[in-house]
């Protein structure tokens, strides 16, 4: 596959894919949306309204222009066929981890992170890779109405890869007793976020950020709206102690752009991915 920055990037993400260290890949599926679709459009929507920001983070010190970052735009893919579009997924992601990038993704719904997950592991060829999950929802079901690969079920499947001792939980409000029993068995939500340096190290990590880790009030764009979560500025607090973590890829999915008219979820997605790219 060639890949090259595309026309309308993420704002100042234009480097050439040969010399570019991160690179921005956008995952349109919302295929297993339980509740209000239309995740799918939400990698173009993250990418238009980044030009309402700017490159420099004041809270970060740092700008976008200072990083070698490109961004090659959609995958495309089918519909209807989930296992395929997992295995193009999973194939995209592959390659760039095999060109030794770093890779962010812009979903789409929760199940993208699954693929990209298993293309990690499989470039580092190691299962040992610790999950830093952000989110509303456990995600930790065994299956969805019978339907064991979905946005509610992937933090499990990927925890079946990687040990259910290596995922590490945060802002999760919302789950079945079954979900909560195995959070408390395994202690998924323990620990604090400023433990996470010492009790990681430097191994390997994935993060995954579910955009409706926000509350509602501050982020009514997504498929399922969540009360009682955190503000912006948690994500903040989050990120500091991300940047010292070895941080090997990294998505940011469950944006629903129209279910938010005034526009205001969509440019809070952008700042979440500016924040995300300067925090590496």
């Amino acid at each position: 596959m060639k890949f090259e920055p595309i026309s309308n990037c993420f704002i100042s993400c234009d480097e050439p894919f040969d010399t570019a260290e991160n690179i921005i890949m956008g995952v349109p599926y919302d295929g297993t949306c339980s509740f209000r679709p239309g995740s799918r459009f939400a990698p173009d929507a993250v990418r238009s309204s980044s030009y309402g920001i700017e490159t420099y983070s004041p809270m970060l010190d740092a700008d976008l222009g200072d990083m070698k970052i490109c961004d090659i735009g959609d995958l495309e893919l089918s519909f209807g066929n989930k296992k395929n579009i997992l295995g193009v997924i999973e194939a995209a992601a592959l390659e760039v981890f095999n060109s030794g990038k770093r890779l962010i993704s812009i979903g789409g719904e929760h199940l993208v992170t699954l693929p990209l997950f298993h293309a990690l592991s499989v470039s580092l060829k190691t299962k040992d890779i610790c999950v830093v999950h952000l989110d509303a929802h456990a995600d930790l079901r065994d299956d969805y109405m019978g339907e064991r690969l979905s946005h509610a079920t992937v933090i499990r499947r990927i925890s079946e890869i990687t040990g259910i001792s290596n995922i590490f939980q945060y802002g999760i409000r919302s789950g079945t007793k079954e979900e909560f029993d195995l959070i408390k068995k395994e202690g998924t939500m323990v620990t604090p976020f400023a433990d996470l340096p010492k009790v990681i190290g430097n191994r390997p990590v994935y993060l995954t950020i579910d955009l409706d880790v926000l509350d509602p009030s501050a982020f009514p764009g997504t498929g399922t709206p969540e009360p009682g979560g955190w503000q912006f500025i948690e994500i903040y607090n989050i990120l500091s102690v991300i940047s010292k973590l070895n941080i090997k890829a990294a998505d940011v999915v469950e944006l629903s752009p129209h279910y938010d008219h005034s526009g205001v979820s969509t440019v809070t997605a952008s700042k979440v991915v500016r924040e995300l790219l300067l925090s590496l």
